[in-house]
């Protein structure tokens, strides 16, 4: 990396008595602020050079980023809204202004939304891939599987409810698709009326159920799915005999799924919790989602019923619940060709000997960078020391982890081997409350300690510690990450990881671990810092000191990459280090309140933001520090919630080459022309183009070609070994044979695709 360093002529110092986290002018509106990050998701979508299939996953992870969006951050703006607390935001918006330009700006999303459905849906149906629309698209060997699909299955699941004055008005689930009827029938004097209906399309089938191929084209690759919802409108007449069928329209209701919890008057966090998730499913209307063409009088009655304002509703020309949608992604793993092309990480580690695996890490700390590197090299960690005898304790943080995790499985074997095991996890981690409830029982179940955290605080640090007897001493072995604990994310989340045995550092984790399960207060840190007890200082500390190196003259800069940039006290921190010429370069994925490029106040900063194949995760901190450059690993982001109410743990890196790697990916990061967009003055985000001659640079792509040139080198490399290992076995005159059973199982590298 080169270093950055404070300009020539060190400017005079400011007046800074206006840079402070009360003037609204010096920040972005977080809310608004992340939508703009929804739309870069989209705008994945929007990319020709995408395949069909990748550009369709885009729209569902859009749509889900939405509904999560409204979940939480909208319902919690609406309830401020309904308090009258005269709550400002950081750029001077109060809530209910806020409200008004979160609705406005979804509002046009959703109609770009379906504008490039329409066209991804286009594109796929001329490959071959058709989600059929309407039942008058379909064929008469359809018609006839799906007449049999309803007999047999569907119609035995569906529960139609009236809706009169002996049937009250149904609770609607949060995010279900519902139907809204309206039908004609007979009253006792023989007279038509109107009535009503809902039908709540069922979730234990498909959302889009494949159709059979055709018997009288059977060459024909074709794949054909349509919405279950179109198939109970084909049969509806089935539904409600004796009716005639006015209309059927499909709506969803997004209701507040925040857990409001009182922990410190909870006895039990476990069952409070498990009792507050109940609840969620309830929680007050904050959006509804309707089929076009929805009849003015059904709209108006479940606007009033469900309490909405007008702006609340959002039509939808198709389809709804367009995440979704990844069913029609995972059920056509097969069209490799409409998807980015197979990626193989690589194992920095391959044992032979599990155990090997603690010699290795005393010799040298461990670095992983995924997807890039695989995440079985944790996985190998956890079950080496879970079968290894001369481990006595294993303690780990879980936040987030997949549904059959092995992380799981490892601690739970370890423990009903004898070990004492250790699990803290949080139950507050928001939509992953009971699957984390789920492994906290079975665990509980083994004989694994499971802590749940601290009243007030989650835990959000990313830990995994061994202890082991070895030879006159025991010592420790620690895992500090970036991201959670879950297989299946770090194949699509771009993180980092470090094991290491340095004593000090697992001295320092072996404190914090007896903070958060003991009564100890406060834990006695030499290395590493912790929020909220320590981190905040630390980095407030780092930035003065590159403010200080500027003014005198000194070399003095920083690269900040992290998934948000919320907190006003550090935006502030980072103008005035501006201001005194230190030269900042942030990769901020998501949410960036501060405002770049603005002259006497962040004339020094740049913020782009990298959204590609892979979700950008990882957090690492880079400080110039007059040329002897210091570098920070962390868990969490410069957001008030990371750094007031969550554990996180931020780690210094020392080892020299663990150093350049680290500065290997933010050079790449930095350079990056392709997949990173700049963000503007005016809160609006800007492609980063090639300059000149300067040629297309994904950073996501240089690493994964990086990956595979080392895959293809240590597979040739191997191909060497064995080659003088079995080459004396063979007559000396004869060539080893290119086909044999000693390089046959070698596979061959992937080309990597442009992205």
């Amino acid at each position: 990396m080169t270093a950055t360093s404070a300009k020539k002529s060190i400017p005079a110092r400011r007046n800074s008595s206006s840079i402070n986290r009360n003037n609204p002018n010096l920040f972005f509106n977080r809310e608004l602020s992340w939508i703009q990050f929804n739309y870069r998701v989209l705008e994945e979508a929007a990319r020709k050079d995408n395949p069909h299939l990748e550009r369709l996953k885009f729209i569902a992870i859009a749509e889900s980023n939405m509904q999560e969006f409204f979940m939480v951050r909208v319902a919690g703006l609406k309830q401020v809204v309904a308090s009258s607390v005269n709550e400002v935001q950081l750029d001077g918006r109060t809530a209910e202004e806020t409200l008004h330009e979160i609705h406005k700006e979804a509002h046009a999303m959703v109609a770009l939304k379906y504008r490039l459905l329409e066209e991804i849906t286009e594109a796929l149906a001329r490959e071959g891939i058709v989600i059929v629309q309407e039942g008058s698209e379909l064929k008469q060997h359809e018609r006839e599987f799906l007449q049999d699909f309803f007999n047999k299955e569907l119609f035995r699941v569906l529960t139609p409810l009236a809706i009169d004055p002996s049937h009250p008005f149904p609770r609607i689930l949060n995010g279900r698709l519902n139907l809204a009827v309206t039908l004609k029938r007979m009253d006792q004097k023989e007279k038509q009326r109107d009535s009503y209906a809902i039908v709540e399309v069922p979730t234990v089938f498909p959302r889009f159920l494949e159709l059979p191929r055709d018997p009288e084209n059977p060459e024909s690759t074709e794949r054909r799915f349509i919405p279950l919802e179109e198939i109970l409108k084909l049969h509806a007449a089935d539904l409600f005999a004796g009716t005639e069928i006015v209309s059927i329209h499909g709506f969803t209701i997004v209701r507040n799924s925040d857990l409001s919890i009182e922990e410190v008057s909870s006895d039990n966090l476990l069952s409070t919790i498990e009792e507050e998730l109940k609840n969620r499913k309830w929680g007050e209307a904050v959006r509804m989602n309707y089929r076009k063409g929805m009849p003015e009088n059904i709209r108006t009655f479940l606007r009033d019923r469900l309490d909405l304002m007008e702006d609340e509703l959002y039509e939808r020309p198709r389809y709804l619940n367009l995440s979704d949608l990844m069913e029609v992604y995972g059920n056509t793993s097969e069209r490799s060709d409409l998807r980015d092309k197979p990626f193989i990480p690589k194992n920095p580690i391959t044992l032979d000997k599990p155990r090997k695996i603690f010699s290795l890490i005393r010799k040298k700390d461990i670095f992983l960078h995924h997807p890039y590197d695989s995440f079985q090299t944790v996985v190998d960690f956890l079950q080496a020391a879970a079968n290894d005898p001369r481990v006595l304790a294993i303690k780990q943080t879980l936040y987030r982890t997949s549904g059959d995790s092995p992380i799981v499985q490892s601690l739970i074997q370890a423990a009903e081997n004898g070990k004492q095991v250790t699990a803290l996890v949080e139950l507050k981690a928001r939509f992953d409350e009971e699957r984390n409830i789920v492994w906290a029982r079975e665990m509980e179940r083994h004989g694994v300690h499971v802590v749940y955290g601290l009243v007030g605080l989650k835990i959000h640090a990313k830990l995994l510690q061994v202890v082991r007897k070895e030879e006159q001493e025991v010592n420790s072995y620690v895992h500090v990450a970036t991201g959670n604990y879950n297989p299946s994310t770090a194949k699509l989340y771009t993180d980092t990881g470090i094991i290491t045995a340095d004593p000090e550092i697992n001295n320092d984790v072996t404190n914090l671990f007896h903070t958060l399960t003991g009564y100890a207060t406060v834990p006695r840190l030499s290395r590493i810092a912790v929020a909220p007890i320590n981190m905040r200082e630390t980095l407030t500390r780092l930035i003065t000191r590159e403010i200080q190196n500027a003014e005198a003259g000194k070399p003095a800069g920083m690269r900040l990459k992290m998934n948000s940039l919320v907190d006003p006290d550090m935006i502030v921190l980072l103008y005035r280090a501006s201001r005194a010429g230190v030269n900042i370069d942030l990769s901020v994925r998501g949410i960036c309140c501060l405002k770049p490029g603005i002259p006497d106040l962040s004339e020094n900063i740049r913020v782009e933001s990298i959204v590609g194949r892979f979700l950008e995760h990882s957090r690492i901190f880079y400080f110039e520090n007059a040329g002897d450059p210091k570098i920070y690993t962390s868990s969490g982001d410069f957001m008030p919630r990371n750094l007031n109410r969550r554990v996180e743990v931020m780690m210094p890196v020392d080892d020299e080459d663990i150093k350049q790697r680290f500065i290997g990916i933010l050079n790449a990061i930095f350079r990056d022309n392709h997949n990173a967009r700049r963000l503007q003055q005016d809160g609006t985000y800007v492609a980063v183009k090639p300059e000149g001659n300067e040629q297309r640079f994904s950073s996501q792509r240089f690493f994964r070609e990086e990956t595979n040139r080392e895959y293809q080198e240590k597979e040739k490399n191997r191909a060497v070994e064995r080659k003088k290992i079995f080459q004396p076995l063979m007559n000396p005159e004869e060539e080893v044979p290119r086909e044999t059973s000693l390089n046959r199982d070698i596979p061959e590298a992937q080309p990597v695709e442009p992205d």
